[in-house]
Order: structure tokens, then C-alpha cells, then sequence
């Protein structure tokens, strides 16, 4: 299996990331699939977005009727998660937690639920306990740790969140980290790789998703190595 190519908040190098604009722009140029971010707001509606706040409003602490009225850089409203599944369709989806008040798993559990491919849906973050806690609420929810900086231990990180994908910050990836966290059972993804020649050698290291703004340059990339 060649790797997944990720759009990194939709073609973000051609549309503001997170939007509709660029979740609807990213099959196009020729992404497997999307990683976006999400925030609940504090009446528990799942939006998207990389930020924890817009124009000055903290989304956990704006209710979603007063944050649909803001509107982004491009003019769109911050879209809600269902939104963005919605226009992604068959696209896998990679959701990014950024904060989420334990209160509200369920109705993202529900939202995903509810996507037109949610075979297709995967939750990862920063936060160990947060990817851990909606495992043990959700165990068959596919679950990913990011990590900005080498893991001392790949086995260590992964079951500290008890996640099934390590996600590691470009520059600290190297052939025997991508042999150890297949070692374990594990797949890894790569993030943010812009760089054609960086795409080559993950390609070549058999790493299992690459997350780009330009997905219309890894696509090529991906799907020369699928053809050799």
C-alpha cells in the first residue's frame, strides 16, 4: 500500500484553509483524504477550525448561532463539522481535536455518525488523554497522536494515547522510526510536507499518509510509486 495523500485543511495553498472553499477544492487536486481542526463552541456545536478563537470570539465561550454570523477571510461562515463532511463526501477525513469539554464527545461521535463515509473518519491530537478518553468511549473510532518533536519511546507515545497512528512533525522522521512504529502494529503519517523531494523519500520510506498543502504534488509522487 502506497501512502494517503492529505490535504492539511483542505488545499489550503489555494483556498483559506478550513473553509468550504478549500474542502471543496481538495479531490480536485488530488487528495485521498483531509485533515481539519475542530473546537466545540458552548452550547456543543462541532466547528471547524484551527484557532480557539475568531475575530476576538473564544469559540468555547460563543454559542453557534452568534459564531455563524462571523464570517471568515474569504467571506464564508466557520463552517460546522457536519458541514464539512458533507461537502467532502467519499473523502476520508482526519479530524484534528484541539480542545473538547468531555461533555461534548458525544456529539462528536454523532456528527461523524451521521458523514456520508463514516468508515471513512479518524480523530487524532496532541492531547494523549483526549485521543485516550474517546477511545475508551468509542473503540472502534480509528485514533492518531500528533507529535511535534522525536518520541523518545514510539511505543510509548502510542500507548500513552492509546492510539493506533503516530502522526510526527516532518523533520523528525527518519527510515527506523517509520520501521519501529510498523513494528508495532502501527501506521504513520507524515505532516506538513510541501517539499517534492521530502515526498520522495517518505514515499520510498513506506510511510502510510503524507499531509500537504499541495496535494496536487504529492499526487503524482503517490501514484508513480503505485505504478513501479
Amino acid at each position: 500500500m502506497k501512502p494517503l495523500v492529505i490535504a492539511h485543511r483542505g488545499a489550503s495553498s489555494v483556498e483559506l484553509e478550513n473553509s468550504l472553499a478549500a474542502f471543496r477544492a481538495a479531490r480536485g487536486h488530488g487528495a485521498d483524504g483531509v485533515e481539519l481542526d475542530v473546537h466545540a463552541t458552548i452550547d456543543g456545536e462541532i466547528v471547524v477550525h484551527h484557532d480557539p478563537s475568531i475575530m476576538g470570539l473564544p469559540i468555547a465561550q460563543t454559542r453557534a448561532t452568534d459564531l455563524a454570523t462571523v464570517p471568515l477571510a474569504n467571506g464564508e461562515p466557520i463552517p460546522t463539522l457536519a458541514q464539512a463532511l458533507d461537502v467532502l463526501g467519499t473523502l476520508r477525513v482526519f479530524v484534528e481535536v484541539k480542545v473538547l469539554d468531555p461533555r461534548w464527545d458525544d456529539r462528536l461521535f454523532a456528527t461523524l455518525d451521521r458523514g456520508p463515509n463514516p468508515a471513512g473518519y479518524a480523530v487524532h491530537s496532541f492531547l494523549a488523554p483526549v485521543i485516550r478518553r474517546l477511545g475508551e468511549k468509542r473503540p472502534t473510532l480509528p485514533r492518531g497522536i500528533l507529535s511535534e518533536v522525536r518520541p523518545p519511546s514510539a511505543k510509548q507515545i502510542l500507548g500513552d494515547a492509546a492510539a493506533e497512528t503516530l502522526w510526527p512533525e516532518q523533520s523528525t522522521i527518519d527510515e527506523r522510526l517509520v520501521q519501529t512504529v510498523h513494528g508495532l502494529g502501527a501506521t504513520i503519517i507524515a505532516w506538513t510536507v510541501d517539499n517534492p523531494s521530502d515526498m520522495e523519500r517518505f514515499v520510498r520510506w513506506g510511510v502510510d499518509g503524507i499531509c500537504t498543502n499541495h496535494p496536487e504534488r504529492a499526487r503524482p509522487i503517490v501514484d508513480a510509486a503505485r505504478a513501479a
